[in-house]
């Protein structure tokens, strides 16, 4: 028999959390499974805080200041005991009663992650637009198959997330994450709801931050173990680009024409000294990245499984 952990991150939601444990409560007895409740606060200013401590059965690691969702959701990954962790947001927009169709569509497709869709959203216009535009770029930069990467009603294998490490926004993109290393992730229409008490806690800044790590995730699905392929191509073409540039203007100076008028000088050294530069830094990202796996042990594979069957032992 499988267990579950239920991970909640919630920021100032003294209204909606007591309310919330109820309905993940009811649905965790439903299933019949081993199940533990985790409510991360991070930093909350309200009473959310003094309201989890009077609820049972209930684990709440309460962290020291407000630190994002995103780290909220990390320590609450790391915490958890179970072998499916199951997060939801804790503004009560998400739906426990979709809890048991998650698990049911992870084990019936045999996969390593399930991704909530919020395919009837009910958000205000604009959170609605900036969230399809972030999807449109997603989809041209990372390509995770994902519609909803944003929900963050999702279940995870225990052997999934035993080795993420999160920052920044990048709880937005833990789907892609884990499909560069080689999990399967599905998809499930859930339901969302309206928000009943308290305020969203997306900016736009919090929008901002979220582009900038959708840019850090394509970097490194694509040349996070060869960042010299980016870098020094790059700067190969800087310089190819110089030279040509650089005979361009000899030959006009030999033909007697005047460089003082001319910007091509300039433009030469200009593109010279960037190639340079930028084939030097791919050479030191890629020193880097090498020590970063040595230091940490780490690898560019991720093993599924080691299968040794008898005639292999002989």
């Amino acid at each position: 028999m499988k267990s579950i952990s239920i991970v909640i991150p919630v920021f100032n939601e003294a209204g909606n959390v007591a309310k919330l444990h109820e309905e993940v409560l009811g649905v965790c007895r439903k299933t019949g499974l081993p199940f533990e409740i985790i409510f991360v606060d991070d930093g909350s200013k309200d009473e959310t805080g003094r309201i989890l401590k009077s609820l049972h059965p209930v684990k709440v690691i309460r962290l020291r200041k407000n630190f994002g969702q995103t780290a909220a959701l990390d320590s609450g990954l790391r915490y958890a005991r179970n072998d499916y962790i199951i997060t939801l947001d804790g503004d009560g927009q998400n739906d426990p009663a979709d809890i048991p169709r998650l698990i049911r569509h992870l084990e019936e497709n045999n996969l390593d992650v399930v991704s909530g869709w919020r395919k009837s959203r009910k958000d205000t216009l604009t959170k609605r637009i900036t969230s399809r535009g972030a999807n449109f770029l997603r989809e041209i930069l990372i390509k995770d198959g994902i519609h909803d990467s944003g929900c963050t009603l999702k279940i995870y294998t225990r052997e999934s997330v035993s080795e993420l490490s999160l920052f920044g926004e990048m709880h937005r993109f833990i789907p892609a994450m884990l499909i560069i290393r080689g999990f399967k992730v599905g998809e499930l229409p859930v339901n969302h709801r309206h928000r009943k008490f308290g305020k969203t806690k997306y900016t736009f800044s919090r929008t901002i931050k979220g582009f900038l790590d959708m840019i850090s995730v394509w970097f490194w699905k694509k040349f996070a173990l060869r960042p010299l392929h980016l870098l020094g191509f790059g700067g190969i073409l800087f310089l190819i680009a110089g030279v040509f540039s650089g005979i361009s203007a000899l030959i006009e100076y030999l033909n007697g024409q005047s460089m003082s008028d001319s910007a091509k000088p300039i433009l030469t050294a200009f593109l010279l000294i960037t190639g340079l530069q930028m084939f030097i830094s791919g050479l030191m990202s890629d020193m880097i990245s090498k020590i970063y796996y040595k230091k940490h042990k780490a690898h560019s594979y991720f093993i599924h499984e080691i299968i040794e069957n008898d005639d292999a032992k002989n």
